[in-house]
């Protein structure tokens, strides 16, 4: 397997900066698949390893999930395919390919489907960073990109947020003129804010030669303001963007996405691991919740309510937070953000961490009316204590 992924890789390994020796340690754990340190996410999320232990009962309000679960269309797709999950359903897959294609007005050729958007979002550091190629993410963000990066020896340049929160597009940009991969999560985890799109539109002009805008639309649906990045890969711009059906989808625990580029960056993906079989049942689930014209505007609308019922009641009782237009918001719990979590699942709710750049603001993620009633009565008992 060695031998085969250096014939394969090893031309461009070399000239990205890689030394035999580096070469041979990531040949032989890229070899095992999903034994890459960083890519069984359930293992290594930081979200979902912040608190040991949540018991059945606890409200679970520290992944950014979405309880309404999948749309009734896809349970039904999915309790169809079932009974069929002893075969290889490739046509599923393809299936899907070509259903998303539709909606976002692409050709299949530059759509590949992937279990959740975690897979393509790691094997993107791996293609196009390196020794020699850095990482540009933004703080606080997402870290998972920072995972891929760090263990290949790509160095990691992190580019606080705006006062406002969003992306600082000129700073990014202009990081590293070397940048092999700039990262944007829009909009942003964990602050749920939205980058405009006249500053994804700077930094894709003026980026260094080469590099990848990877764009990670994993909360997009939830927003009334972000925009959508598919106009740069139809432009055939080095552009990368993610989508999942982890979260407004409702379908976390079934793994369906995708990564849309054009095919010959899509091509630069292939072999750095990753399922070459898809679940029959996400693929399923996804392609129904695709034809479902009404979910998107019905979910985001009736998120949107209880978001800003929460809002209204944080204002009311004077907790500071960061306005957010997604399916999470960081609130300021005034203390270390890991004994407000603690202290909060001492009332059986489960809340996000918090991130070195804001420490004492908590990631908490908008789940039902009922449940954020329990949110609000168990976070006002803890900031009296």
């Amino acid at each position: 397997m060695r031998n085969f992924f250096e014939r394969q890789h090893g031309s461009d390994w070399h000239k990205r900066g890689f030394t035999r020796r580096d070469f041979g340690r990531i040949a032989m754990l890229m070899t095992a698949g999903a034994a890459l340190p960083f890519y069984n996410e359930p293992a290594l999320a930081q979200d979902l390893k912040a608190i040991a232990s949540v018991p059945p009962d606890a409200v679970r309000l520290n992944a950014n999930e979405n309880p309404m679960g999948p749309c009734p269309a896809a349970i039904e797709a999915i309790g169809r395919v079932v009974p069929q999950g002893g075969r290889y359903l490739f046509d599923q897959t393809r299936t899907f390919v070509e259903t998303l294609a539709a909606v976002e007005g692409l050709p299949s050729s530059h759509i590949l489907p992937s279990a959740g958007s975690s897979d393509p979002l790691h094997r993107t550091v791996l293609a196009f960073t390196s020794p020699r190629r850095p990482l540009i993410i933004a703080d606080p963000g997402y870290e998972a990109p920072n995972r891929a990066a760090s263990f290949i020896g790509a160095k990691v340049i992190q580019v606080p947020l705006r006062k406002d929160f969003s992306h600082d597009a000129q700073a990014m940009a202009k990081a590293d003129a070397d940048a092999g991969v700039i990262y944007i999560c829009n909009p942003n985890n964990p602050t749920g804010t939205v980058t405009r799109p006249e500053d994804i539109a700077f930094i894709v002009a003026n980026k260094p030669k080469d590099c990848v805008v990877l764009i990670d639309e994993a909360y997009i649906h939830f927003s009334a303001t972000a925009s959508p990045a598919i106009e740069f890969v139809t432009a055939g711009k080095d552009v990368i963007v993610l989508r999942t059906f982890s979260k407004l989808y409702g379908m976390a625990g079934l793994r369906a996405g995708a990564a849309l580029g054009r095919p010959d960056l899509l091509e630069k993906l292939h072999g750095y691991s990753g399922p070459a079989m898809l679940p029959c049942t996400g693929m399923a689930g996804a392609t129904a919740s695709l034809k479902d014209k009404d979910l998107v505007p019905q979910r985001r609308q009736l998120m949107a309510g209880i978001r800003a019922d929460l809002f209204a009641w944080l204002d009311k009782k004077g907790y500071a937070y960061i306005p957010s237009d997604a399916n999470m918001v960081l609130i300021d719990s005034k203390r270390p953000g890991k004994e407000t979590a603690t202290a909060m699942l001492a009332h059986k709710v489960a809340i996000g961490r918090s991130w070195a750049a804001l420490p004492n603001h908590v990631r908490v993620t908008i789940g039902t009316r009922e449940e954020m009633a329990r949110f609000k009565d168990a976070f006002e008992r803890v900031m009296a204590s």
